[in-house]
């Protein structure tokens, strides 16, 4: 018989009989696993598959067909005798040699004198030893007819096992197949039948952790299915792979800077670099490292790609270009898809671009939200992006040189995460920036090597030479620093500080509008900001009557309103339906499938608000979306009254837009007042102007003593703070009134690090 011996390693599994001592067969349970054993199940599995038998479980027993054709042959005679054994094995196995048939023999004989030893009766013993001749027969005669073969003949087993079973694998065991049982109950089944471990070996190794609940040889099956089809899927695998980051010493940019040819010698791989930083060293000093990096990358001759703050999306041509299919299974759309990427010039790169494109794609296929559909998509971003910046990367390419793709302000999509994760398995360098500490990079991969800096910088623009590079002294970010500390959560503000603000109407008593008008805006009840948007709390009221008749008083009080920001109405109407308006043509261009059109208005000749601040701009044109999309002015979205809002808006008064170029959110806001003491409607721009304005953050009030509704006819709901103070009055005629001049400046303002820091006299 053959000896059940202790494996060195797993891959003592595949030794070839005549390289193992003293002929030495393995009978190991598993009762875990770790990456190791499961490529080792997976290989064991397809050797069992040509040279070998699988059990499910356990063996089931013969049926009475199987036992009428056992007593027509082999009658119904039995003897624990060993030669008794051997001639009924030849009988019975006739294909089997002499040595293998005496092998097989003393394993039986030993195994049935085990049952006895153990108590089994004789005619337990002899029922044993029928199920066991077969088992043999209808089960693993493809086994036996191996027996001292130089391939040793495998089995593979699962799950839990009985007692005859057990003593029936020990058979064959001795007999001169190797095993594997796979216990799924971390073999606490197994501990009753062989408490001392006799028969087989439980396999320890470093990691091992309980079997997941999907486990077993069908899927193992469904592995090796996959591999198969993967396999096709690849075609001719490249002859060198990535070595990333391997061979970094830590200091990132000097490590990209290294020649490829110096950072490893063996020639299976190209050596690159994953890489990504988060903060800065030193802020003063970083562009200025950056930019010196960039000269010794573009003067090294390597080619090199450089992305500032998103990669662009592929544009309908692109994608048309792909031609996509309909595809029903994962492997279909992998396979045409990457039938596309060719490279003509260097097939050996093609096939690296080939690899890499599915490795990526296959990896991201793993995650469970990710449909057929959403994987098409990214396939078709991928191939995009990879033919954009084919050229710029890898014209010319051949080894060991490697490109540098440097995408500055890191990933924000998880279409620019495959994008760089693909990248990094190519001949190319890929170093992700992320100066500002607040901005995040949403890519996660454990192949990426990362270095955080407690500094942070506000770049934007990675500096070249055509890149107009600013680069900032120490006095500039110690007053940035100063900056910080005094305006962030302090309720001082710098000028301008915000770009963004949303405009909140306040309720208020009449008595409260004159103490409210004349306040900066940071000091009304319900100011805040939030992130970078100020919430600004604004006027929009209407007040009609005149308190207690005095037409005098009357006058006198809306006189005391009138500020230098104050914008003045009293001829009704301010905008004739009628007035030239240029925008009236270009309107229904503007705006598309429900949105404002910001780019075409803003290329448009006759925008005239072009000179104006960029935030300012687009601080117009956001609350023009806002008013489109609240319905309020009556008729939007029915009868065309949305273009009427976007011709009015982009043809404002300069005056108007003046004040809205110099208004900062946290401070006086500009103001409207609106006199209208006469019958004449206002229109239904004027309703627009002043809708718009209140979004835009102004403080509006409607004096109309007569009592009669105004602007509220051009409104779908009541957004006015209307308060009634007295008796109507009509005929009342508007006397002359003066918008107060500026504040005279008294004298240039210093910087507040000069302020705090000027030498004294």
């Amino acid at each position: 018989m053959f000896e059940h011996k202790k494996i060195g390693s797993l891959d003592d599994y595949f030794l070839p009989l005549n390289k193992r001592s003293q002929k030495s067969v393995f009978f190991y349970r598993i009762c875990g696993a770790n990456e190791e054993i499961n490529n080792f199940i997976v290989k064991y599995y397809e050797l069992t598959r040509k040279i070998g038998v699988m059990i499910d479980g356990k063996i089931p027993n013969p049926d009475g067909r199987n036992l009428s054709f056992f007593n027509e042959m082999m009658g119904t005679d039995f003897q624990l005798d060993k030669f008794f054994i051997g001639q009924s094995l030849n009988r019975w196995l006739p294909r089997m040699s002499n040595l293998q048939c005496s092998a097989l023999a003393d394993a039986l004989y030993a195994a049935l004198v085990a049952l006895k030893n153990m108590g089994k009766n004789p005619n337990v013993l002899k029922n044993s030893y029928i199920k066991f001749m077969c088992w043999l027969y209808y089960r693993f005669e493809a086994v036996v007819n191996r027996l001292g073969n130089n391939d040793v003949p495998k089995i593979l087993c699962e799950g839990e096992i009985g007692i005859y079973e057990l003593y029936f694998l020990s058979m064959l065991n001795h007999a001169g197949c190797d095993i594997v049982l796979l216990q799924y109950d971390e073999g606490k089944s197994y501990q009753t039948l062989d408490p001392r471990s006799m028969l087989s070996d439980i396999l320890t190794l470093p990691n091992m952790k309980a079997f997941s609940a999907d486990f077993g040889i069908r899927s193992i099956q469904q592995l090796i299915l996959e591999k198969e089809e993967r396999e096709k899927l690849y075609g001719i695998l490249p002859n060198v792979s990535n070595c990333t980051n391997a061979w970094l010493s830590g200091e990132v940019l000097e490590d990209i800077r290294k020649t490829p040819s110096t950072r490893g010698e063996d020639n299976r791989f190209f050596y690159n670099a994953f890489c990504r930083t988060y903060g800065v060293e030193d802020r003063v000093t970083y562009q200025n490292e950056i930019y010196r990096f960039y000269l010794d990358i573009k003067n090294s001759g390597r080619r090199f790609c450089i992305i500032e703050n998103e990669i662009p999306v592929p544009t309908p041509a692109e994608i048309s270009f792909i031609n996509k299919g309909n595809y029903t299974r994962k492997e279909q759309l992998l396979s045409d898809l990457s039938a596309k990427i060719r490279f003509v010039q260097n097939p050996e790169l093609e096939r690296i671009m080939v690899k890499a494109f599915l490795d990526t794609l296959l990896e991201d296929s793993k995650q469970p939200d990710v449909t057929l559909n959403r994987l098409t998509n990214k396939a078709v971003y991928l191939l995009c992006w990879l033919f954009r910046y084919l050229q710029e990367l890898f014209a010319g390419w051949s080894m060991p040189f490697v490109s540098v793709f440097i995408y500055l302000g890191g990933c924000k999509t998880e279409y620019e995460v495959l994008f760089c994760k693909m990248l990094s398995k190519m001949p190319c360098d890929v170093l992700i920036l992320v100066p500002n500490l607040n901005t995040k990079c949403i890519l996660e991969d454990k192949a990426i090597y990362e270095v955080k800096y407690s500094q942070t910088a506000n770049m934007t623009v990675f500096p070249t030479e055509n890149s107009g590079v600013q680069m900032a002294t120490a006095a500039y970010h110690a007053e940035r620093d100063l900056d910080e500390i005094m305006y962030t959560g302090t309720g001082m503000y710098r000028d301008h500080q915000y770009a963004k603000a949303n405009s909140i109407t306040l309720k208020t008593m009449f008595e409260e509008i004159d103490i409210l008008w004349h306040q900066d805006l940071k000091f009304r009840p319900n100011f805040s900001t939030v992130d970078d948007t100020v919430n600004m709390p604004v006027i929009f009221a209407k007040i009609s009557g005149v308190k207690d008749g005095n037409a005098a008083k009357y006058w006198q009080y809306i006189k005391s309103l009138l500020t230098e920001d104050t914008f003045l109405i009293y001829g009704v109407p301010f905008i004739t339906p009628n007035e030239p308006n240029p925008m009236k043509y270009h309107a229904a261009s503007f705006f598309r499938n429900g949105k404002v059109q910001n780019d075409v208005i803003m290329r448009n000749p006759q925008y005239q608000y072009a000179m104006l601040r960029e935030e300012t701009q687009r601080h117009i044109l956001d609350k023009l979306q806002v008013l489109i999309d609240s319905r309020l002015i009556a008729g939007t979205f029915v009868n065309g009254t949305e273009y009427n809002i976007i011709a009015t808006v982009l043809n404002m008064r300069m005056d108007l837009v003046r004040m809205i170029q110099k208004f900062d959110f946290t401070k006086q806001n500009p103001k409207l007042i609106y006199i209208n003491t006469s019958e004449f409607s206002i229109t239904q721009e004027d309703a627009i102007i002043t809708a718009f304005l209140n979004l835009i953050g102004f403080d509006i009030v409607f004096f109309v003593p007569t009592g009669y509704q105004t602007v509220e006819n051009h409104f779908s709901r009541n957004v006015l703070d209307e308060h009634q103070i007295g008796s109507y009055m009509y005929d009342l005629q508007v006397p002359k009134m003066k918008i107060p001049p500026p504040k005279p400046v008294k004298g240039a303002k210093n910087s507040l690090f000069k302020s705090i820091f000027k030498k004294g006299k």
